[in-house]
């Protein structure tokens, strides 16, 4: 008699994820072995290396310990103060105020819930979060709730992104502030979207991943300004060399492919 016969199909289950669990904890422990050194360093978990592994489009990007990005390791350097503004700092735009984060990353979410006062996870497909939200309708938030919006490479999921962008300035608390990432060509171009674009494989190749709906150029800070915000852009210009280097807060090899986003931006969008 087969063993699948005797065990229970749950049972069965639970040792296949353990199993799973124990190869990946054995894989990570002997790539971290094989990266051990002290050049770079991630700025969220703290792990050193003589590294990072690489993504799919950028080389030696990825902390092999959290999984960190340059987007995630850029906000960490930024509210720990290394910038040359200061006035974003943790303790400037975080503490004692009310947030609302989309998408909540695991490497950001809870040093940001921590900060905060009154702190609100939000997606629209996840389970692990306070509320499920569309971004682009959000009857059941009140005008002028939060202080501070968080959504780190979410408006180009998002089908209706100026819809999305009016509904953030709507629920933000006058002189609050929105903090959005989103891939974008490095090159100066006009948003690309087209919404005759439908299937997985078109969206791979006209905007770069097969769930975006689009990918932006540098109109995205008027899309923000059109709305009633005052927007600053800031990127690895605001971080001295040193720091770029060791917290590698942009790839140190380039991608060559033209939907690559080199070049990570911060908008940070102030509602007058």
């Amino acid at each position: 008699m087969q063993l699948r016969n005797i065990i229970p199909l749950s049972l069965r289950r639970l040792l296949g994820n353990y199993c799973h669990l124990f190869v990946a904890a054995r894989k990570k422990k002997n790539l971290l072995k094989k990266l051990q050194g002290s050049a770079v360093e991630c700025n969220i978990c703290h792990w050193q290396g003589a590294h990072f592994i690489d993504d799919p489009w950028h080389p030696r990007t990825v902390c092999p310990n959290c999984g960190s990005q340059v987007r995630h390791r850029m906000l960490v350097a930024l509210l720990d103060g290394q910038s040359s503004m200061t006035e974003l700092s943790e303790k400037k735009i975080f503490q004692g105020k009310s947030i609302l984060h989309f998408a909540p990353e695991r490497q950001l979410r809870h040093r940001i819930q921590r900060a905060s006062a009154h702190y609100v996870s939000t997606d629209y497909d996840r389970g692990d979060v306070d509320l499920k939200l569309n971004m682009s309708a959000m009857p059941s938030v009140f005008d002028a709730s939060f202080d501070v919006v968080i959504a780190c490479d979410v408006l180009e999921h998002v089908p209706d992104d100026r819809a999305a962008i009016k509904e953030l300035h709507r629920i933000l608390k006058p002189n609050g502030i929105a903090i959005i990432t989103a891939p974008q060509k490095d090159a100066p171009s006009m948003t690309d979207e087209d919404p005759t674009v439908t299937t997985p494989e078109g969206r791979l190749q006209h905007f770069g991943q097969k769930d975006h709906l689009r990918i932006y150029g540098d109109d995205l800070k008027e899309r923000f300004d059109s709305a009633g915000f005052s927007t600053t852009v800031l990127d690895t210009s605001i971080f001295p060399s040193n720091i770029i280097h060791r917290l590698v807060l942009a790839p140190p090899i380039l991608s060559s492919h033209p939907l690559a986003t080199n070049q990570r931006r911060f908008y940070f969008a102030k509602k007058s």
